[in-house]
């Protein structure tokens, strides 16, 4: 065979053997061997490592948790509620209001999340209206999705730096 002939045939060889591989996914095929080998070493790792139980009052470590967050969002609440009276495009009323509520769902999300992973049942011992005041904060956030009174947000207000008083007398405590 000559040379020619056999460049030619080691060619054709080398191009069948691209397309496979054009066409089979090796891009899933190494990532899903690496996620395997991976998951691979933490298991055993864990198994021969020390493990040492760690024990908090909450799900992570303190600071992590704030009032603050809630009240943020309120204030900004409250402030459409105080300028919508100004406002005289109909395009900017549709926007506030959506604005305030997407910040008063908010609100109750950080309320939740305060009231569900940073309250125990020892601070429901020494400040009993917790569970009340939560539950009406969480009320009044829904009340000021459905108003654009400015007295209902600073009833919102007052209830979140209720909460935040209480916080800190919890967080004082540690």
């Amino acid at each position: 065979m000559n040379a020619q002939i056999s460049w030619q045939i080691q060619w054709q060889r080398n191009r069948n053997c691209l397309s496979f591989l054009r066409n089979y996914d090796l891009h899933s095929f190494f990532e899903s061997s690496i996620i395997n080998f991976m998951n691979s070493i933490v298991t055993l790792l864990t198994k021969l490592l020390p493990t040492q139980t760690a024990y908090a009052h909450c799900d992570l470590p303190c600071g992590v948790y704030d009032p603050a967050q809630a009240r943020i969002e309120a204030e900004s609440v409250h402030e459409i509620m105080k300028k919508y009276a100004d406002l005289h495009e109909e395009e900017q009323k549709w926007r506030a209001i959506f604005i305030k509520e997407q910040r008063a769902d908010l609100v109750k999300h950080h309320l939740w999340v305060l009231w569900t992973d940073y309250f125990k049942p020892e601070h429901l011992e020494k400040f009993p209206q917790l569970h009340d005041l939560f539950w009406k904060a969480t009320k009044q956030a829904g009340q000021t999705k459905k108003t654009i009174d400015p007295a209902e947000g600073q009833k919102l207000l007052d209830m979140i730096d209720e909460i935040a008083a209480i916080f800190k007398q919890t967080k004082a405590a540690k």
